[in-house]
């Protein structure tokens, strides 16, 4: 019998499908969110101050930016199910050297670590996608997968911080690593690379020097550069929030503790799922991405700006405005979409790590700004100068992408034109 139907006898292929994605990525979603609750406890073990917390995400995303072009070249070589297999020793060793860190440096090379373990789970998911759910339904199908994979940012709230508070920051993190493991061997058995019911298309057998030229052919798309350039923001914008600042925000101007700390992030993890589960069929309803990414982005942006020139607002009012962020930011799903659009067949893998780069260099460098901005500027200022940063990072990717042609997900049929 075959290790699928064993793991998992009388679920449908594409429901285990979209159970390993969302786990899958899931994890990748955790590991990047897991410091808001642990934060400021972990910087004082360790001898950081608040820029150690911005530095350890940047670390993160930074080896996702660098994985993106070899993950690529492997999601179309050999295949996702493999690729993000082979990962996940990494993955774990990484959460593992975190429980283990005696000091800042070995903390940050740990986040490096996971995050190359890590760079597979998205793009995995955007290539299997593409490949089970064609044209309008991508859309849907990338959303269901991402709203479940919010699991992850959810159980960094309030279930890590009870983890830490019983076993300790360094015995959570040692159960995420194994944890880790457990979702590869059930990604192993679970995931195939193409639908059961259809052969797998032929895909064009490639040299080395070939697959480098299609990834030259992918730089050279036209309608790239301005997804690219919501792509660099939206995402990053959200994610510097929810895996960063929220927790030492939340901290420092409104006193809580680590409990309610996650209470609230796990408010913010609720609403962006109920974000993604709306967005698919907002998008086939308006029949536009490029005006429903521009609004919710503009939404976003102006909730950044609120927290940023409203310094010390009342508890109540901090937690909508973080809430309502993560609502309005559930639109890079249809910016992944939008770029997947641009591409062909046998290039979809590289077509989504090249449109990922963009996120993940802004996913790295928007940690590390802000944290420079926590770190140094005079008493006060620190976070109005960090979300006014993220606010007017987003106004810029929105300046970009309208630059761009739409890309309707039902063309011809009652789009808004650009």
């Amino acid at each position: 019998m075959p290790l699928d139907a064993k793991a998992a006898p009388g679920i449908a292929p594409a429901t285990r499908l979209l159970l390993a994605l969302a786990l899958m990525t899931g994890a990748s979603q955790f590991h990047r969110a897991a410091l808001g609750v642990v934060g400021p406890e972990l910087a004082a073990a360790l001898g950081g101050g608040p820029g150690l917390l911005g530095a350890a995400n940047g670390a993160f995303f930074l080896a996702l930016l660098l994985l993106q072009v070899p993950v690529g070249l492997a999601l179309d070589r050999i295949g996702p199910r493999r690729t993000v297999a082979w990962l996940a020793m990494p993955a774990a060793l990484g959460a593992l050297g975190q429980a283990l860190a005696p000091d800042a440096g070995w903390f940050l090379a740990a986040r490096f670590l996971l995050g190359v373990g890590c760079a597979a789970s998205f793009m995995a998911s955007v290539v299997l996608c593409a490949r089970w759910h064609a044209g309008p339904g991508l859309t849907t199908a990338l959303a269901r997968v991402f709203a479940l994979s919010q699991g992850g940012i959810l159980l960094a709230g309030a279930p890590f911080a009870a983890a830490a508070g019983a076993f300790g920051w360094r015995g959570a993190y040692a159960l995420s690593g194994v944890l880790t493991l457990g979702l590869a061997a059930l990604w192993w058995g679970w995931v195939r690379d193409d639908p059961p019911d259809r052969p797998a298309p032929a895909r064009p057998a490639e040299t080395l020097l070939g697959a480098l030229r299609g990834q030259l052919t992918v730089w050279r798309t036209p309608g790239l550069l301005p997804v690219l350039a919501m792509h660099l923001v939206g995402y990053a914008a959200m994610a510097t929030v929810i895996a960063v600042w929220a927790g030492p925000y939340l901290s420092e101007v409104h006193g809580l503790a680590p409990g309610p700390r996650g209470a609230v992030l796990f408010g913010m993890g609720l609403a962006l799922v109920a974000g993604l589960l709306g967005v698919g069929p907002l998008e086939r309803r308006l029949n536009t991405r490029k005006w429903l990414v521009a609004g919710m982005a503009g939404a976003a942006a102006l909730t950044l700006a609120a927290l940023a020139f409203w310094p010390q607002p009342p508890l109540g009012v901090a937690v909508a405005l973080l809430v309502g962020l993560c609502l309005f930011s559930c639109y890079p799903v249809v910016v992944v979409a939008h770029g997947r659009s641009l591409f062909p067949d046998h290039l979809v893998g590289r077509g989504a790590t090249t449109v990922n780069l963009a996120q993940t260099l802004g996913s790295a460098a928007l940690p590390a700004m802000t944290g420079w901005a926590v770190a140094f500027a005079p008493a006060g200022a620190a976070w109005p100068i960090a979300f006014g940063t993220l606010a007017l990072a987003l106004v810029l990717g929105i300046a970009g992408y309208l630059t761009g042609r739409d890309a309707p997900p039902r063309p011809g049929a009652g789009r808004v034109r650009a």
